[in-house]
């Protein structure tokens, strides 16, 4: 018999790893998602007032774009190995 490795030991990351790398991207989506919305269209929504509620959005924007770009950094972009 073969003694073959499965497929994710040699990539070294398993599809439970990858599917949590995703869903933090979807969650920063949805931190920017939401702060939108807070910007344009809750004013129906919410009770509180317009400058409360655009700052809160902005935060909640700022927080998304943050979250996506050290998600992406840490878990999609390439290591470059060769210039150490």
């Amino acid at each position: 018999m073969l003694d073959l490795t499965p497929t994710e030991e040699r990539l070294g990351t398993s599809s439970k790893q990858r599917f949590t790398h995703y869903f933090m991207l979807v969650m920063a989506l949805i931190y920017m998602g939401l702060g939108i919305f807070l910007w344009t269209e809750a004013a129906s929504v919410l009770t509180i007032s317009t400058g409360k509620r655009q700052l809160l959005g902005a935060v909640f924007v700022i927080y998304g774009i943050i979250r996506f770009v050290r998600t992406y950094q840490q878990h999609f972009k390439k290591r470059d190995t060769d210039a150490r």
